[in-house]
Parts: C-alpha cells; sequence; structure tokens
C-alpha cells in the first residue's frame, strides 16, 4: 500500500527528515531505488488518549499497535497519568478522547483539559499534533472535548499535523482515515509497507466473534425484576458457549439491535417511490426493508437529518426550521420524534431507496454493563435492562434497543453481541481494598457482577452499596440476592434511598451525605468508589456530595476537596460507569 503524501511548507520533520525525504522521493520518482532507506531516523509519537467507557483507550491501544511496528518509537499514554510537564518537549502528539454528558471531558482527561485551557499551559511550538475526537451527534455539544483540545493546542502555537477528524458513533472507517493519514505524514514513505503489514496483522486479530462480527446469542433467561407498576426493568441472560468471547466484571456488551418490523413497514408504504435492493456499505445488496430493520436507525432524528430531508421536501415547516437554524427549536421538534414522523408528516420527494437511505444514520449496538461474573455464571452474560416505553404524538414508542430485548427476541431472533472492555472500570487488584459501590437504578448491573466477583474471589475486602429507585416495594432490583449478600457478610453495608415512598424525595447522595463521617474514614483507609448510571444528574449530585464530605468531615477547602477528588481519579480510586 502507499500512501500520498504531500509535504507541506509546515510538515513537522526536522532538516534531517526533509532531507531524507526528498531523496527518497527524487530517486523513487526518476526510477531509481532509493539508498538510504535504512538511515530514516525513527519518529517519536505520543499517543495520548482520554476514554470514559475504553472506546478511545482501544483505539490509543490499536493505533500504538500499529505504530510499533513501523519506524516510530511510539508511547501510549492515559491522560489521567500523563506528566503535563512533558507537553513542552513532545515532537508528535496523537490525541484520542471522547465527550460525555453535556460536552464534558472523560473523567480521565478532566484535568489535563483543565490545566491546558488555564493561563498555566505553555507555548508549543515546538509540537505537531492531530485530534481523533469521539462522539455522538444525538447529544448536544457533539465532538466538544475533542474540539475544544484541537482548538486549543492550535492557540498556544502548535502545528496541525492532519485536520481533526469528528466521529460519530462509529469509529471505524474515521479512524482508519485518521491514522491511515497521520501515518503517512509521519513516516517515511518506505514505511508504507510496514503500515500495510500491520494492518493485516490487525485485520487477522478480528478473526472470531467481535463487534465487527458479532455473536448471535441464544437467550437463557428474559425476565421483568420490577413488581407491577410503571417501571420495567429486564434481568436478560445470554450464553456465549462457542463463541469464545470472554469478559471481566466491569466491561460492557456490545447489542445490536432490530428496528420493530410494524414501524419499518409503515414507513415503506408510506414512502413516494417502489421498494428496491439497496446495497450497503459492505457490498452486500438486501431488501429496503431488511435495511431498515437491520442497519439503519429510524428512531432519532438529529439536525443533519432534517437538513438532508428539507431539501427532498416542500415542507413549509421544515424550511423555516431549517432556514432559522435554532439549536433550541431543532432540539424542541426532534424530542419524541422518530423517522416515521417525517415520512407521515412531512412527504419528502426521494427518487429510490438508495437516495432515502442515504441520509440516515447507520443503526448502532448499545452497550450495557454486564450484570454478573464469568466466575458465576460460566458460558453466561447477564444484562439489567430498563425498558423504554413512551407516548408521544399520538404514537406509542419506546427505546430501540430495550424493546428489542423485552419483546421481540426469542429462539428464531437471538441478539447479536460483543464484548465492549471497559479498562477503566475494575475491581482493585488488591482484594483486600475496601470498596464504596453507588448504583442507583440500572446502575446496579456493574455492582450485581462487582459482589459475584467478590464473593468468587473470597476477596477480604469491605463492600458497601448505595442503591436506590422510586419505591421499595416494586422496585428493589435484585433484592432477594442483595439480601443474601448482606447475611453472609459479603455485603457489609447496604443503604437503600427510595425517593416515592415518602413526602421528602430522598436519593443516593442524600444517604451518602447522612453517612459522611464513614463514607470519609472508609476513603481514608483506602477504598476505592465506583459509581454508575445516569451522567448528566446523579453522577454530578454524587460527585457533588463526595466533594462536600470531603469538605466537612476531611476538614479540607474547596479547593483541596477538588485537589482531594481529582487525585482519588488518578489513583483509579474514584472510577465512574456513566451514561
Amino acid at each position: 500500500m502507499v500512501f500520498p503524501i504531500q509535504i507541506p511548507d509546515d510538515a513537522p520533520f526536522n532538516a534531517e527528515q526533509r532531507a531524507w525525504l526528498n531523496d527518497f522521493l527524487t530517486k523513487a520518482l526518476s526510477g531509481a531505488k532509493p539508498d538510504n532507506i535504512a538511515a530514516a531516523p525513527a519518529v517519536p509519537v505520543t499517543v495520548l488518549y482520554g476514554s470514559q467507557t475504553g472506546t478511545a483507550e482501544g483505539l490509543a491501544k490499536k493505533l500504538t499497535k500499529t505504530l510499533k511496528k513501523g519506524n516510530f518509537i511510539p508511547e501510549l499514554r492515559d491522560m489521567a497519568s500523563y506528566d503535563r510537564a512533558a507537553l513542552a518537549d513532545e515532537k508528535n502528539l496523537l490525541i484520542i478522547t471522547s465527550t460525555y454528558g453535556d460536552g464534558e471531558p472523560p473523567d480521565s482527561a478532566m484535568e489535563l483539559h483543565a490545566w491546558l485551557m488555564s493561563d498555566a499551559a505553555p507555548r508549543l511550538e515546538q509540537l505537531s499534533y492531530s485530534v481523533l475526537a469521539l462522539g455522538d451527534t444525538s447529544y448536544p455539544d457533539f465532538c466538544k472535548c475533542g474540539i475544544e483540545f484541537d482548538t486549543r493546542l492550535a492557540e498556544l502555537g502548535a502545528t496541525k499535523l492532519y485536520q481533526r477528524v469528528d466521529v460519530d458513533v462509529d469509529p471505524d472507517a474515521p479512524y482508519a482515515e485518521w491514522s491511515s493519514a497521520v501515518i503517512a505524514l509521519l513516516a517515511p514513505p518506505a514505511d508504507s509497507a510496514s503500515h500495510e503489514s500491520a494492518t493485516v496483522a490487525e485485520d487477522a486479530e478480528e478473526a472470531g466473534f467481535s463487534k465487527s462480527n458479532p455473536f448471535p446469542a441464544p437467550v437463557l433467561e428474559n425476565r421483568n425484576l420490577n413488581g407491577p407498576g410503571a417501571k420495567e426493568t429486564h434481568q436478560i441472560a445470554l450464553s456465549l458457549v462457542g463463541s469464545d468471547l470472554a469478559y471481566e466484571v466491569g466491561d460492557a456488551l456490545g447489542v445490536y439491535p432490530l428496528n420493530p418490523a410494524d414501524v419499518v413497514d409503515e414507513i415503506i408504504a408510506n414512502l413516494p417511490f417502489k421498494p428496491s435492493a439497496v446495497m450497503l456499505g459492505s457490498g452486500e445488496e438486501v431488501s429496503l426493508r431488511q435495511a431498515l430493520i437491520q442497519h439503519y436507525d429510524i428512531g432519532s432524528l438529529n439536525k443533519s437529518i432534517l437538513q438532508k430531508w428539507q431539501a427532498k421536501s416542500g415542507s413549509p415547516f421544515l424550511r423555516s426550521l431549517v432556514l432559522a437554524d435554532d439549536k433550541k427549536a431543532y432540539d424542541d421538534f426532534c424530542w419524541g420524534r422518530d423517522l416515521i414522523d417525517l415520512v407521515i408528516d412531512h412527504p419528502a420527494d426521494f427518487t429510490d431507496a438508495e437516495e432515502f437511505v442515504s441520509i440516515l444514520k447507520k443503526l448502532q449496538p448499545r452497550l450495557y454493563s454486564i450484570a454478573s461474573s464469568p466466575l458465576a455464571h460460566p458460558g453466561e452474560v447477564h444484562l439489567c435492562v430498563g425498558i423504554v416505553r413512551y407516548t408521544t404524538f399520538g404514537r406509542d414508542r419506546g427505546g430501540i434497543c430495550s424493546t428489542f430485548l423485552a419483546d421481540r427476541v426469542g429462539p428464531e431472533i437471538q441478539p447479536r453481541v460483543f464484548v465492549h472492555q471497559n479498562n477503566a472500570f475494575r475491581l482493585p487488584a488488591e482484594k483486600k481494598t475496601d470498596v464504596i459501590m453507588v448504583g442507583p437504578g440500572t446502575g446496579i448491573a456493574p455492582f450485581r457482577a462487582f459482589l459475584e466477583e467478590r464473593k468468587a474471589t473470597a476477596a477480604a475486602g469491605r463492600n458497601w452499596l448505595f442503591f436506590g429507585n422510586p419505591h421499595s416495594a416494586t422496585d428493589f432490583l435484585y433484592q432477594d440476592e442483595l439480601s443474601g449478600y448482606f447475611s453472609e457478610g459479603v455485603l457489609t453495608k447496604l443503604d437503600l434511598a427510595w425517593s416515592r415512598d415518602q413526602k421528602e424525595k430522598i436519593y443516593v447522595q442524600n444517604l451518602m451525605l447522612h453517612r459522611g463521617a464513614e463514607l470519609w474514614d472508609w476513603l481514608q483507609n483506602g477504598a476505592a468508589f465506583y459509581v454508575c448510571g445516569d451522567a448528566s444528574r446523579m453522577a454530578k449530585d454524587v460527585d457533588q456530595a463526595l466533594l462536600s464530605i470531603a469538605e466537612t468531615h476531611g476538614k479540607l477547602s474547596a479547593e483541596q476537596a477538588a485537589a482531594y477528588i481529582a487525585q482519588l481519579k488518578k489513583e483509579k480510586r474514584y472510577l465512574r460507569d456513566v451514561y
């Protein structure tokens, strides 16, 4: 494989490298064999990642592995443990970072991000860099963290090696584009063969079941954990026998859903063209119906789809919406609506199926925190899934994947799954370490797995769980199991917050504050603190409660408390699996 290389004036090559490249290209283009291939100096590269659920970390490791097979000296660094003083001496920096919550940096990137945005950050004229930003256009502030790193490095005088690439959920194609480009710009042309062999090796490693080749998992159990009432949370047990898939507690399971066939049929019935086959990106040709059920997202709208739809529609309302280009107006319209609403209420004149699907996003897998330990359930993986159902604009709707798992899987339709590693959410290696877990609602999932693992390994450390839900009578998920662990002593402390069982709402963060003195003692004795659940509200409230406990019971100032919490994160004693 030969990569096209253009060497701009500000390309990140020193005089020796530039002379080598010029000599190589001159001889290569003239047909002569370059005589200085072996003399090419190795290129130092630092790969720096900020990861919340493990995706950015996985891509960073993949890139580092590729660089090691070429003429590079790569160093892989987690932003959480990166020595920021080293930034002033870096030559080539490749950043891969996600964004989560309301446009926030991942936990591992927060400290470096705050420092880099401050006046304390140094000038970086010596640095060449590029950013791969991971995000999701379904959320506000798409790729904000990556954008801010990119913009700030440029402000500090660094040279952009290659344009930032923003990833909308599925990183495979954008990562391939970005990594090939930066490697081509950093590497001598002769090293392209090494890059090609590295890519082939990585493709070979994908053999077996994986994200690109998911395993059809038989359903062993599918039951509602809630009592009679509005909430519906399913315990779903899947068989992994014959898959060779392995996981650790803290990992997530990726599930590829199928869209509801009745909604797809209604969409097709209201399209202005005769349905025909469509060509997928893989080169496979399938019917429009199969494509909409299995391959395209019909359950969410965003600004990009509305703009493309309006171009084919005569809807005066959509035209005014697009012309106004108001974020709140877009969000208000998209809330509670799906693709079917555009098809029915704002017809568009697509000429054929290919043109129609070209404006749609790919249907993405959903990641669920694994709720089981492989030691407790060999050959199985368990999920704890909140089923989303609601009615808007006169139509019953639901979460695409949650209703798929609750209603549509069975002997003939098996969910296609893969394991998503999350090294940023692991139990302490030292089994004597105490563990504090905060997981209301379906946030209990990984902590059920933690407790199973701690019991199976006879971990000596104490375990403290904060769990909450609206009503104790109907929403005490895994009540028998947790009560059993408490009776056995596996669960040392169990604090329960029932928000609707009394006039005053009580949440897990309220119980944390109530138990603040003891919680502080646990932390002072080296306990690890874990949070799983909603990122926008619960996780922020828990974080504030932890800061308050540090101030009140640790006698720290607000600044000292913030520094203490930051140190917990750096030591990987404060870990979050939030979404």
